[in-house]
């Protein structure tokens, strides 16, 4: 069997290209005799690695200097604890809770301080982003967090929320390098790669460095504290090494490709095939309002769960993979993030036409 049209929404699709290139250096990377997964991550060669990802990625996203970029382990996950842990000083913050994402980190920031939820889409499942154009910021919160792509509810921030002046923080794990982003508007902006950006295991924060604290409080783990990270270089103890070439390879297609401006380009083109058909479709439905709505994640449903179950299963044996939407809202959800060609959200179309004919 060849290559699928895959559309899990992580781990996910990555650019055939960068695969290829990985398969080619598996055993014996320039000429060094071994594989990525075997060298020192305190070699020159690694160090190397390293090095031009995080200068590539800082061409691609233009990184001002006083940004400090991290590769971490934990995923978005870890980042939940440690972004309160290093960045609530007053022990305030201030959430806009759009997903199950935001909610986890809205209750894990719970446990280190006083933090409220400003604003929430729960009311009718996520299916919106809210109006943040006026919030009750409270004066002395330390940062106002957001989760700025959802891709369980298929959802994104079109527009910032204002922040009153505070720092925002941003997960963009599921909307990473999808389009030309302006750093200088967030103080984090942070995001696990297994989505669009390169295989599971990884997760990049970039951070204003006037807001790594010098010191935290003594109970916090060596390992959670990002001054530590920054001083080590991200190889504080030893990095996801595999992850971090991967994700190399993938900065340097997104550059040869005519970076985030093009990919943004393209995905616009390859998201309005979606939807475009889901609006005038009998048949399918999709979940999100039309102003709130994902490039990188659509949810569908077609109101019926055997029906869903059945589409799902005739897909698959078509070579349209992971359809299957997350358990917290069923029917089924196409992820396609920029490794996923025109062609297969084109497929993905052709199949839904035909299967609507089939089951009207």
């Amino acid at each position: 069997m060849g290559r699928i049209y895959n559309f899990s929404a992580g781990p996910a699709v990555l650019p055939e290209e960068v695969l290829q290139q990985a398969a080619a250096d598996m055993m014996d990377y320039h000429g060094c005799g071994m594989s990525v997964m075997e060298m020192s991550h305190r070699s020159k060669m690694f160090q190397d690695i390293i090095d031009e990802a995080e200068k590539d990625l800082r061409t691609l996203m233009n990184i001002p200097d006083n940004y400090k970029v991290l590769f971490l382990q934990g995923g978005a996950s870890l980042q939940f604890a440690m972004i309160p842990l290093n960045l609530m000083k007053n022990k305030k913050a201030d959430y806009i809770v759009t997903g199950q994402w935001a909610k986890k980190a809205y209750q894990e920031a719970k446990k280190y301080g006083d933090v409220v939820a400003v604003a929430s889409s729960a009311d009718k499942t996520f299916s919106y982003i809210p109006d943040c154009s006026d919030l009750p910021i409270r004066e002395d919160a330390d940062y106002v967090y957001i989760c700025e792509n959802n891709t369980i509810y298929g959802t994104k921030f079109h527009t910032l929320p204002n922040t009153k002046g505070k720092d925002l923080i941003s997960d963009v794990s599921s909307c990473f390098l999808s389009e030309p982003v302006d750093v200088t508007k967030y103080g984090m902006i942070y995001g696990g790669v297994q989505k669009n950006v390169g295989p599971a295991g990884l997760v990049i924060a970039i951070i204003r460095e006037d807001l790594i604290p010098e010191t935290v409080d003594d109970t916090v783990p060596t390992m959670m504290q990002y001054k530590i990270h920054v001083e080590n270089g991200s190889m504080y103890n030893t990095p996801n090494c595999w992850a971090i070439y991967i994700c190399g390879l993938v900065f340097k297609w997104l550059l040869k490709n005519g970076g985030l401006e093009a990919m943004q380009k393209r995905n616009i083109e390859k998201a309005k095939i979606l939807y475009d058909f889901l609006d005038q479709s009998k048949l399918f439905k999709g979940t999100v309002e039309p102003g709130s709505r994902s490039l990188m994640n659509v949810p569908f449903v077609t109101g019926n769960e055997e029906l869903d179950a059945k589409f799902v299963k005739e897909a698959k044996a078509a070579g349209l993979e992971n359809l299957k939407g997350h358990r917290s809202v069923g029917g089924m959800r196409a992820s396609i993030y920029n490794a996923m060609p025109k062609a297969g959200v084109e497929a993905l179309v052709a199949f839904m036409k035909k299967f609507e004919e089939e089951n009207a």
